[in-house]
């Protein structure tokens, strides 16, 4: 057991062992660390994540996490808007922006379809994505979903929304095993994926 001879630190320590990944180990050193900074450093540290939670927004087009209406993806005026790769999570952008061998637009679900979790269609952004598909008319649709139930099950739900549009629709090509996730898959197998993809078979 941690023995921590202070009120204070024990609240702060306890604080940042909440986040993911980190251990009050961790954490009590990184509180020992910012105890070392000047007071207006900290005070800056504080006020980057209040004004993250406070002005962070999703993007109206997309639902990707953004400062202004528009993601800066989708007001880049060099990106082809003909395609929309559909992904899991923000997480899913970053690793697929990662990989320098997509150059279309993307659409955040925030999730996927989970009847065990009460996870339905109507949780996730997906009539905005048919909104969009109807009013953008892309020449193609990318499923970019985790090879899980769960993303293929998702994947089955928005082709039969999106077939009778008459967009193309594809998946990535299967470089990544069944439950493998995107944030966690090296560039080049995830940039082959993206290359390689093929239609999709609904």
């Amino acid at each position: 057991m941690l023995e921590i001879p202070s009120k204070l630190i024990r609240e702060a320590t306890d604080q940042l062992s909440s986040l993911p990944g980190v251990g009050k180990k961790t954490a009590l050193r990184l509180v020992l660390h910012l105890l070392k900074r000047s007071e207006p450093e900290i005070e800056q540290f504080s006020k980057a994540f209040t004004d993250l939670k406070r002005n962070i927004k999703n993007c109206q087009r997309c639902h990707n996490l953004s400062d202004h209406e528009l993601c800066e993806i989708c007001a880049n005026p060099r990106r082809n808007n003909g395609v929309i790769c559909i992904v899991e999570t923000v997480k899913d952008v970053l690793a697929i922006e990662s990989t320098q061998q997509y150059f279309g637009t993307y659409h955040v679900l925030g999730g996927v379809i989970s009847p065990m979790e009460g996870i339905g269609p109507n949780d996730l952004s997906i009539d905005l994505l048919i909104n969009r598909c109807e009013n953008e008319k892309p020449n193609e649709i990318i499923f970019a979903l985790n090879s899980s139930m769960e993303g293929d099950t998702t994947n089955f739900y928005l082709n039969r929304k999106i077939s009778p549009l008459g967009i193309k629709t594809s998946i990535l090509a299967r470089g990544l095993s069944f439950g493998d996730e995107l944030e966690y898959a090296d560039e080049l197998t995830l940039g082959k994926s993206i290359i390689n993809r093929t239609p999709f078979q609904g």
